[in-house]
């Protein structure tokens, strides 16, 4: 606890250290009359320790409505009108400052975990603890105009805005280029001084004072390319940041009916944004700027003699026009490449992660003609490709040289009439080259712009698919649930699916009532628990939680109140204990708790015979562990953080006899006051439910209590069950 606080007698102590920040934040909110959960702010956010920071308030205050504001001010130098704001403490910790009273020299400010509503603290004492930073928290606008609200989606898109938003650095590397170019002027118009005034004059005097100027050009260009090049990198570095964040955080909250394609394609198509970050690397950026500046040497070559501006103008038509009739072959060949890498990349995915079914099934032959196959396509189409870009490079470089022979050709006829002088010849030669360089380079990036387009193009069909938190959504809050579960009329038909996985199923399920779900494979059972979890939006019908369609909950914090057991499990790269608490947002667990997730879910023997105990690596996708220890894996971390509602599917499939009856035994004690739903074909577990519902072709066959229903499919009067 902070010195603040024991200034002011709370008296309390913590075994688990607390988020701070997110609990300011929700304090603001609160005071702003903006409802927020936990779940909802932080769910999803890379936390460090489970816990906020400050770089992510923005982000973390725009899922409770808010817009936050990180600034570096003394106390006295805030804002009163934008209070209350969060004041950052010593590391980890933060309070709510509310109001300044500068004549009794204190401050009125909420602590977290205090009882009181505020407190009246010293202000010599809040500016020792102060760390210098504090954060404005304002709720944000939510009327906006139709046409405001198109204009604020165009400058929000994912990639655009993010290098929208380093404009003032493109700003300074246009300022920057201006200045390069123009020192470009110094070693012609040199060359032309020394030919034409130095030499014939023999004035050595002359030839130092240009060989000073030169040289200081010459400096300030180093310096000038040097800064113009550390302003790229950052503007990159910066976009390549928050664009990535932004992909990978679309991409965890896609829903599941708009993902399309392979896993694998999904992989390559992510991958693909390292050629649009290539595009717009120092080479693009450079190019594109200094290309207008060739209309500037292009004119100073005329004022010294137009008729070696023609050989130039002729140049750069050919370079354009060669560039642009190859922009058909390049946008086909790199259609072509791209969806073929994307299916040897999910080949590759699919087969890396069933290496042992390949092995035991003996399909490596055929595995392999496929990856030769797409291969050698890939491999051919690349080719072409790479033919096609260097021909526009070699011909650009080939038009180059051809203009600076012509140049030095027309201005020896130019000089033999006296319409030239020597040093004017030599500056307009070297002032060519510099006309000619970012034309030149601009055909070469005109062929790496259809592999970036292609990409882009893909990266953008991605990022428009819907996501399960709609940003003009507004969640209701629901601190606490009863456990109330209702499928009114509820039908679905998974994507690119012609059968129907559910068809008009209307179930109600009691706070604390345990059902089982029985039926033949693909009846729909563990579809339920994919609606029930949000994962899919039903095509017809709702899905409610206490009342509330779930629709209108916040992703997070309704999976916070249900404990899932998939029918596959799917464990992470780590140990026990991550895997384990990968369901909770803060990872402090009291040690209470985590050993009685391990004692229901059987895995105590495990860890305790076990020399890593449980910070033992389970492997890729559990690949350590046997079945049955997987599966207590994922009952473990279904009920770590003690959901109201348990879903279980098939979560003894791959058990022994004993290890399922100890499991039964220790759930039977586990679900008293809780919802339970139960997937199964084991009769054994049958004993703790109360009421079966039977499922048949995506109906409800059969419902009723537990006895009654067992009966009647012992004497098969229920289809659909075994």
């Amino acid at each position: 606890m902070g010195k603040l606080e024991k200034g002011v007698g709370t008296g309390k102590t913590e075994s688990v250290v607390r988020d701070e920040l997110l609990e300011c934040l929700l304090g603001v909110a609160s005071i702003h009359d903006h409802q927020a959960s936990a779940d909802a702010i932080v769910g999803g956010l890379p936390l460090e320790n489970g816990r906020l920071i400050p770089s992510l308030m923005p982000r973390a205050a725009a899922r409770a409505g808010m817009a936050a504001r990180l600034v570096k001010a003394r106390i006295t130098q805030l804002n009163e009108a934008l209070l209350p704001a969060i004041l950052l403490l010593e590391p980890g910790r933060a309070c709510i400052l509310l109001s300044l009273n500068e004549t009794d020299h204190s401050a009125q400010v909420i602590f977290p975990g205090l009882t009181q509503a505020s407190v009246a603290v010293n202000l010599d004492r809040l500016v020792e603890a102060y760390s210098g930073h504090a954060l404005y928290i304002r709720p944000r606008l939510n009327y906006k105009p139709k046409d405001a609200e198109i204009s604020s989606d165009k400058q929000q898109h994912w990639f655009w805005g993010a290098i929208r938003e380093n404009r003032p650095l493109y700003r300074d590397i246009v300022l920057g280029s201006f200045l390069i170019n123009l020192f470009a002027l110094g070693m012609p118009l040199f060359a032309l001084n020394v030919y034409d005034r130095v030499v014939p004059n023999h004035t050595t005097e002359t030839l130092w004072v240009l060989v000073l100027g030169v040289a200081i050009v010459i400096c300030l260009d180093l310096v000038m390319r040097l800064m113009r090049n550390t302003f790229i990198d950052m503007a990159a570095s910066r976009a390549d940041i928050k664009v990535s964040s932004r992909l990978m955080s679309h991409v965890l909250s896609m829903r599941m009916e708009a993902k399309s394609g392979s896993t694998g394609s999904m992989a390559s198509t992510l991958q693909s944004f390292e050629s649009v970050r290539a595009f717009i690397g120092s080479a693009t950026v450079i190019s594109m700027v200094d290309l207008p500046f060739s209309l500037l040497f292009v004119s100073i070559i005329g004022l010294i003699c137009p008729p070696l501006v023609l050989p130039l103008l002729v140049g750069i038509v050919f370079v354009l026009l060669y560039a642009l009739a190859a922009q058909g072959k390049l946008h086909d060949l790199s259609s072509k490449t791209w969806e073929v890498s994307a299916q040897r990349n999910a080949m590759l995915i699919e087969s890396l992660g069933s290496l042992e079914t390949v092995k035991a099934l003996r399909a490596e032959s055929r595995l392999q003609r496929l990856w030769e196959k797409n291969s050698a396509f890939l491999s051919r189409t690349s080719a072409q490709l790479k033919l096609v870009s260097s021909s526009v490079s070699s011909v650009a470089m080939w038009a180059q040289n051809s203009v600076g022979v012509s140049i030095i050709v027309i201005g020896v006829y130019q000089i033999i009439q006296g319409d030239l002088t020597q040093g004017g010849l030599i500056a307009s030669y070297m002032l060519s080259s510099r006309a000619m360089g970012p034309i030149s380079q601009a055909a070469a990036l005109l062929a790496q712009y259809h592999q970036s387009s292609t990409a882009l193009s893909s990266l953008n069909e991605m990022m428009e698919k819907p996501t399960e938190r709609d940003r003009q959504a507004s969640f209701v809050n629901r601190p606490t649930i009863q456990g109330e579960i209702t499928f009114d009329k509820v039908s679905l038909q998974y994507p690119d699916e012609m059968r129907t996985a559910l068809r008009d199923v209307s179930i109600t399920i009691r706070p604390g009532e345990k059902v089982a779900l029985l039926g033949r494979i693909g009846s729909g059972k563990s579809t339920l628990n994919k609606l029930l979890l949000g994962l899919y939006q039903p095509s017809s019908g709702a899905v409610r939680l206490d009342g509330l369609d779930i629709r209108q909950m916040d992703p997070s914090q309704l999976r916070r109140y249900l404990g899932y057991v998939p029918q596959d499990v799917a464990l992470f790269r780590g140990t026990l204990r991550e895997n384990i608490l990968a369901t909770r947002v803060d990872r402090d667990v009291d040690d209470e708790v985590l050993l009685r997730a391990l004692e229901i879910s059987g895995l105590n023997g495990l860890v305790k015979q076990h020399p890593d105990g449980i910070d033992l690596q389970v492997g890729e996708r559990g690949a350590m562990l046997s079945g049955g220890q997987r599966q207590s894996v994922a009952i473990a971390r279904a009920v770590v953080h003690d959901p109201a509602i348990l879903m279980l599917d098939e979560p003894t499939s791959a058990m022994d006899h004993a290890s399922e009856e100890a499991f039964k035994k220790q759930l039977a004690g586990y679900v008293q006051g809780k919802t339970l739903m139960l997937v199964t074909h084991r009769t054994a577990l049958l004993s703790l439910v109360e009421r079966i519902i039977v499922m048949d072709n995506g109906q409800v066959v059969a419902d009723g209590p537990r006895d009654q229903v067992v009966e009647a499919l012992r004497r098969g009067q229920i289809g659909g069950a075994r």
